[in-house]
């Protein structure tokens, strides 16, 4: 059994190395193959980042009465954080809340000459709510309503701030249903490219594949050679793709930060190194593997 294995890698090597044109060709489309597959996982995480800074955009706040002591405020909280659909309750206090209103409206003196005739502090202390989802705030909104410390809220301004929250929910949308419908057309374009190519590359060897079965070789004996040729070109395809992969993220890699600060394509790659790696060597392999098997039996009905 080992000898046969022995042999059939063998012989896959020898094809893979003689038949330059076949193989080159195959690499070729399988680099193209493993590098859309790549650009894809590299837009899977660029768009999650995007949606996320999108909804981390969006808050509502919830003002409490004078009568509310500071620790009715923090009890509440308590309350809030617990929902599973909240990701992050932030306590605004009479105090800071003055200090920041000032600090927007410094250079207004209407504003400011105003806040000086009110006198004191008008300001409310407040909740600063954020959700786990936009469609998760109409729930929030109700529990508030329903709570027991609803007689201390003084106002929820989810109905001010509805319309911004049911855009950005729409945008979060139309972004991950965009980049899954990229995601499918492109795949599937890599793995239609790269099987013909593996087809033709068969083809052109159903002479030799016809003289190994009148000597009696199994099918497996026939498929072996072909299976070891698409691994190889498959895993010089990573190694390629590998390459090319970091001379393009020199590239790109400070023009998207400067349109989306906050993005490091350096950071998503060192972070998902060993995933993205292991995806490639999958992706670029296992078309290789898939496609000569398929290829072989439908083809050459071996």
């Amino acid at each position: 059994m080992f000898a046969s294995f022995r042999r059939i890698g063998k012989l896959g090597w020898e094809r893979f190395v003689r038949d330059r044109s076949s193989s080159s060709a195959a690499i070729v489309v399988m680099v193209i193959a493993v590098s859309l597959f790549t650009f894809l996982v590299f837009l899977q995480g660029f768009s999650s980042y995007v949606v996320a800074s999108i909804e981390n955009r969006i808050a509502i706040s919830t003002y409490f009465t004078d009568e509310a002591s500071e620790q009715d405020i923090l009890d509440a909280k308590e309350a809030i954080i617990k929902m599973s659909v909240v990701r992050q309750v932030e306590y605004v206090s009479k105090a800071e809340a003055l200090e920041r209103f000032q600090e927007r409206h410094l250079q207004d003196d209407v504003v400011m000459e105003s806040l000086v005739a009110v006198g004191g502090n008008p300001l409310l202390a407040s909740l600063s709510i954020r959700a786990e989802s936009p469609e998760a705030y109409e729930q929030i909104t109700a529990f508030l309503s329903t709570s027991s410390f609803a007689p201390l809220i003084s106002k929820v301004d989810y109905q001010d701030r509805a319309p911004v929250i049911q855009r950005v929910s729409q945008v979060s949308a139309a972004v991950r249903v965009g980049v899954f419908l990229m995601s499918f057309i492109l795949g599937i374009i890599a793995v239609l490219v790269a099987f013909n190519t593996v087809r033709l590359a068969i083809f052109n060897s159903r002479d030799e594949i016809e003289v190994m079965k009148l000597v009696g070789a199994s099918n497996w004996f026939v498929r072996g050679p072909f299976l070891v040729q698409g691994i190889l070109a498959g895993a010089s395809a990573t190694g390629i793709t590998l390459l090319l992969m970091i001379p393009s993220i020199f590239f790109f890699a400070p023009r998207l930060e400067a349109l989306v600060p906050g993005f490091s394509l350096w950071s998503y790659l060192w972070g998902n190194f060993f995933m993205l790696l292991l995806l490639q060597l999958g992706v670029g392999v296992g078309l290789g593997v898939l496609s000569s098997t398929i290829a072989i039996r439908r083809y050459l009905r071996v």
